[in-house]
């Protein structure tokens, strides 16, 4: 995290009494809940270019001719035929090129990439193809070309390539970029008479993540790695159940060899028409290889979700789902899937596959999601032999299970209700809200019930733990990312941390989103073919996620309505708390007290924290997100730091069995402090 460092020590009286104002009494002496090591992490979906044209470093679309329009992403010219007889079982499809009649004429063909190709100075792309030379010896042009410049020439990198085989064989070249350009484009010519077949065109930067030959945009990933998440849910998300369940996402088809993984239609080519892209379909590249792979990197424990059957029940009428006597199919998926990630390739079929790709250890996979956001007696009935089954097999899976799509209401209770029944470890929980719900205002409190911070405090402690697994506020009239939401997003948390007891783990959703190609908002990352930019969302799923300490401390404040003053309250936003949300937690590890603050006022506020328990006068560390003076103020690809979390320190006082810390909190304000116990 690249932080700017500021001055905030506080100058206190010599008689070190506290503010007047907000105190809060924060208990050290009694450790509380554990915070498990899950609690904050992220959920990938293919939406908004996610993963073609995202974190995937493919950066050629329709790299093997497989789209219903064969060369939609390609533009074709002169002699160049269409097949679909090629070396790939589930890619059939390739294209040669030949002869154009004349020797003045062309032929070949150029890709658009994922709008557009984008290429740094000097950086290094590595263009491979599987091709052959029917004839035993043809060559291609290869270059990297700049369709619109008002220059003599369009390529601006340039090389030939040799094929030397009547045979398929993969051929690799490595072009180096002469310029930055973004929206450049990728040509093939073919150089002389001799027809030549092409198949699996691809081009990726050479500095992928971790350098890996099928990798990840290092950017991206390392944005990612960067948060720091203990979980990392995939592959979705709605793509898991597919508009009809032949698009449902089926991760068998993701494993194996890159080149014979066949095409998908993503659920969100055509949900909205007022943002369509009829080009977003899925390669497969990126597969549960590649998932489990990356978790493993960034330290995530990786949670996938399989499709219990259901296709998307927004969608569809009943018959368009898997009847109760055609569900093993989807059964044996998830029981493949945990010998695919956990098994011994001596023994395994799917764990030797895995061991083929590279990795013969095991990815320690714990949990498994079976339905992503369905509802009612459908997917009740449904889940029950999915549960008997990896209960039976792999009895230390944790399950998780779904409460639909609505964080409240006769559904959501009747969701709790089954997942209780049918005894799933988690329930995941969907809630996209305005600023009302995370505030919980009299208003959000009448028409939703049970929101904002206090959201969790009144579960029932002996049920299923809870998996906040998609939410985000959406600003009201607004939605898109802005300060304000992310602000309210923090002061929800406080709330998750505080239940840590019953919230074993919380997702923002969606994760990333390409500025030319986004289906929905507001997204945590946002990136153009060259640039990135994290959300004020991003940073404080950040600064939760790398400060969440290892177990729960008491933290409270006197109710004000008590005239006798011996009521105390969790720091909520309740009345006479003036906007304020806290949490408090204890880091084993490194014995500091973590205390987060959230200050929603539209005015400054005086806060005491009285350490009970403590001695000495230490000094805080502080890492504060502030506004630059809107509520509509967000990071942007041209200030990708314009708010972001800036260092400080603050002196605190030893006083009679407690330290304190005085401090003001900035309007609109979200302060974290690390005291060493």
């Amino acid at each position: 995290m690249k932080l700017k460092l500021i001055s905030c020590t506080m100058l206190f009286a010599a008689s070190l009494a506290v503010h007047a104002g907000h105190v809060m009494d924060v208990n050290t002496k009694k450790i509380g809940a554990p915070v498990s090591p899950t609690m904050y992490g992220i959920f990938f979906e293919d939406i908004n270019f996610a993963a073609d044209g995202g974190l995937y470093g493919e950066l050629v679309k329709n790299r093997s001719f497989e789209f219903p329009q064969s060369f939609m992403g390609w533009h074709v010219f002169g002699n160049v035929a269409l097949k679909d007889d090629g070396p790939f079982e589930r890619c059939p499809h390739y294209v040669v090129l030949s002869d154009p009649g004349h020797r003045e004429r062309r032929t070949g063909l150029q890709n658009e990439g994922f709008f557009g190709i984008g290429v740094e100075k000097d950086k290094q792309y590595r263009f491979s193809v599987w091709a052959k030379a029917p004839k035993g010896k043809s060559q291609i042009r290869v270059q990297l070309i700049d369709q619109n410049t008002m220059e003599e020439r369009q390529q601006f990198v340039e090389q030939k390539l040799d094929i030397t085989s009547a045979d398929w064989q993969k051929y690799e070249i490595v072009l180096k970029s002469t310029r930055t350009n973004a929206k450049a484009q990728l040509r093939i010519f073919l150089s002389n008479d001799n027809p030549v077949a092409l198949e699996h065109i691809s081009l990726f930067p050479v500095d992928t993540y971790k350098g890996r030959v099928n990798g990840m945009r290092r950017d991206l990933a390392e944005a990612l790695q960067d948060m720091h998440p203990g979980v990392f849910r995939f592959p979705g998300g709605c793509i898991v159940e597919g508009t009809t369940l032949d698009t449902r996402y089926q991760w068998k088809n993701t494993i194996g060899p890159v080149e014979n993984r066949p095409l998908n239609r993503n659920r969100w080519e055509d949900t909205f028409d007022y943002r369509y892209f009829a080009d977003y379909y899925q390669s497969y590249g990126l597969g549960f290889f590649e998932f489990f792979q990356l978790c493993e990197d960034i330290g995530a424990e990786p949670l996938p979700v399989l499709s219990v059957g259901l296709a998307c029940q927004f969608q569809n009428k009943l018959d368009a789902h898997a009847q109760m006597d055609e569900l093993q199919p989807f059964i044996d998926d998830c029981l493949d899937l945990i010998e695919f990630a956990n098994g011994d390739p001596a023994t395994s079929k799917w764990a030797k596959i895995r061991a083929e790709m590279g990795h013969p250890a095991p990815f320690n996979m714990k949990y498994i999601g079976v339905g992503n956001e369905q509802w009612d007696t459908p997917y009740f009935e449904r889940l029950k032999p999915f549960v008997t089954a990896i209960r039976a097999k792999y009895p230390n899976i944790k399950i998780i299970g779904t409460s639909g799509p609505d964080s409240e209401g006769k559904m959501f209770e009747k969701g709790w209700e089954a997942m209780k029944a049918q005894k799933a470890d988690l329930v995941d929980e969907h809630f996209y809200r305005p600023e009302a719900w995370f505030l919980a205002t009299p208003e959000a409190k009448k028409k939703y019930g049970n929101c904002g911070a206090m959201r969790y405090d009144s579960y029932d402690r002996k049920g299923p733990k809870v998996f906040a697994g998609e939410y985000a506020c959406h600003g009201k009239g607004k939605k898109w990312n802005h300060y304000e939401t992310s602000l309210y997003e923090a002061a929800f948390m406080t709330g998750i941390e505080r239940n840590a007891d019953i919230v074993e783990m919380a997702t923002y959703a969606p994760l990333f989103a390409h500025v030319d190609g986004w289906q929905w908002r507001p997204d945590m990352i946002w990136y153009d073919n060259l640039r990135l930019f994290k959300s004020v969302s991003y940073y404080v799923q950040q600064m939760y996620a790398m400060n969440k300490g290892t177990n729960v401390l008491k933290l409270t404040m006197k109710d004000p309505a008590d005239a006798k003053g011996k009521k105390s309250q969790p720091v909520a936003g309740l009345d006479g708390q003036d906007g304020l949300f806290a949490s408090s937690v204890f880091d084993k590890t490194t014995g500091e007290i973590i205390v987060k603050v959230v200050n929603t006022n539209k005015q400054a506020q005086d806060i005491t924290l009285n350490l009970q328990g403590m001695t000495g006068a230490p000094v805080a560390t502080t890492l504060t997100l502030n506004h630059n003076g809107s509520m509509d103020d967000e990071n942007t690809l041209d200030t990708p730091t314009k708010i972001t979390p800036v260092a400080g320190s603050v002196k605190c006082e030893a006083a009679k069995k407690a330290v304190v810390l005085n401090d003001q909190l900035p309007a609109m304000s979200f302060r974290l402090y690390r005291i060493k116990k």
